[in-house]
């Protein structure tokens, strides 16, 4: 594929990916004011900007066997815990806006944890196995991420009660 379609590819790939999860939040601030339809709407465009983000990905070949997309996944995942958020930190911090240290804090403690689950669901997936994995509870606020031993009581990131989690 020549370079300025791969490009031209990407950048609709971003652009509808920010789509389909700006559409699915807009979603939810209409069901909370009681705009069913209007939600229903949101939510029925939200997942036409979904497929329209997987056929870029397809076309620009970045869907491969779940090792190798857990593999990504890991990259991913390290590539913000390493070097994304902590340079988003410092600089939010340095520009004095608390509520993006807050939002980036919260978003590096469950990256961290999904690197380490990826990880363990990636040997699993090489050896041919699925990755045998309980309840995975997420905290709406920070997203911390729960999915071995006892669930703690509140969020130990931001402090949210557990019964606030949502489960998967």
């Amino acid at each position: 594929m020549k370079q300025m379609t791969t490009d031209n590819l990407a950048a609709a790939y971003a652009g509808e990916s920010q789509a389909h999860m700006k559409y699915a939040i807009f979603a939810d601030v209409a069901e909370k004011e009681g705009m069913a339809d209007i939600a229903r709407m949101f939510k029925a465009i939200s997942y036409a900007e979904l497929v329209h983000a997987r056929n870029h990905l397809r076309e620009l070949k970045k869907i491969k066997t779940t090792a190798e997309n857990l593999q990504t996944a890991i990259g991913g995942e390290t590539y913000e815990v390493d070097e994304m958020y902590p340079a988003f930190i410092e600089v939010a911090k340095l520009q004095d806006e608390k509520g993006a240290v807050r939002s980036f804090n919260f978003a590096i403690q469950a990256e961290k944890i999904h690197a380490v689950m990826y990880e363990k669901a990636r040997l699993a997936a090489e050896a041919g196995n699925d990755f045998a994995v309980g309840r995975i509870s997420i905290c709406p606020t920070c997203g911390y991420t729960h999915y071995e031993g006892d669930m703690p009581d509140f969020c130990p990131v931001c402090g949210v009660p557990k019964d606030k989690f949502v489960a998967f």
